[in-house]
C-alpha cells in the first residue's frame, strides 16, 4: 500500500473501536499510512499542532472517524434507503485532511476536499494517491469554487457556525445535512447563527473530548 513502513498505533482505542466503528483490515492500514506520511510531512510543513503529533490516532483520527458511526446511526442519508448507498461529502477547510480524509480511509463514500494551501494539497494528494482511497481535491478558495450537490457537508474548527453555512449553502440540496466538529462555544455560536438561519440541530457529546461537541444541522434556510 506504499513505501513507507508503519506501525501498530499504541494509542488507538481500540475497546471504542471495536464496539462502535467497523474498523476493517484495509481500514486501519490505510489510517496506518497516513500517520506516517502525516509525520513525514510534519517535519516540512505544520499540518498539525505539535503537541498533538504523539496523539494522532486519538486527537485527529477518533475525533473524525466517529462522524462515521454518527451519522449512520442518526441520518437518513447513510446508508441511501435500503439500497447500501453511500452519501457523498464536502469537507471545507480540509487542511491535514480532518475529518475529510479520515472519512474517506473508513470508505464513507465519496469525499470532495477544498484546500486552499497549495503545500497541504499536495500533501493530501500523496495520502490519497497512495491509500487509494475515493477523494477528490480542491485547491481553491471555498467562495471562488463552483457549486456542485452533495449530500453531508462538514469541517473542524474553520469558522463560526453562520459562516460555515454560508459557506456551503450553495452546495446543498433540500435533503443536504451539516456535520460539525466544533468547541466549547458552540452553544453561542447555534444562538448567534440563529439570528439569521432558520435550522434544525442536534448536539452529541465528542468521544475525544468532554469540552467538545458533533453537531448536525438539518434543513437550513435563511432567515426572513
Amino acid at each position: 500500500m506504499g513505501s513507507l513502513s508503519v506501525r501498530s498505533p499504541d494509542l488507538w482505542p481500540a475497546s471504542l473501536a471495536k464496539e462502535r466503528l467497523d474498523v476493517s483490515r484495509e481500514t486501519y492500514e490505510r489510517l496506518c499510512l497516513y500517520e506516517a506520511l502525516l509525520k513525514k510531512w510534519q517535519a516540512k510543513i505544520n499540518l498539525i499542532g505539535p503537541v498533538t503529533v504523539d496523539h494522532i490516532w486519538t486527537r485527529h483520527f477518533l475525533d473524525s472517524a466517529q462522524i462515521v458511526a454518527q451519522v449512520r446511526d442518526h441520518s437518513s442519508l447513510y446508508p441511501g434507503a435500503e439500497k447500501g448507498e453511500k452519501p457523498s461529502w464536502l469537507d471545507l477547510g480540509a487542511g491535514a485532511g480532518f475529518p475529510g480524509l479520515v472519512l474517506a480511509c473508513f470508505d464513507a463514500g465519496p469525499v470532495h476536499l477544498v484546500e486552499s494551501d497549495q503545500r497541504k494539497c499536495s500533501f493530501l494528494r500523496q495520502v490519497i494517491r497512495e491509500t487509494g482511497v475515493n477523494a477528490t481535491i480542491h485547491h481553491s478558495r471555498i467562495e471562488q469554487l463552483a457549486p456542485f450537490p452533495v449530500d453531508i457537508i462538514t469541517a473542524r474548527a474553520l469558522a463560526p457556525l453562520d459562516q460555515l453555512l454560508a459557506y456551503g449553502e450553495k452546495f446543498c440540496t433540500p435533503q443536504s445535512e451539516y456535520w460539525f466538529l466544533k468547541g466549547r462555544s458552540v452553544q453561542e455560536e447555534l444562538t448567534r447563527c440563529q439570528q439569521s438561519w432558520t435550522v434544525e440541530a442536534e448536539l452529541f457529546e465528542s468521544w475525544t473530548d468532554p469540552q467538545a461537541i458533533l453537531i448536525q444541522i438539518r434543513a437550513a434556510s435563511r432567515a426572513g
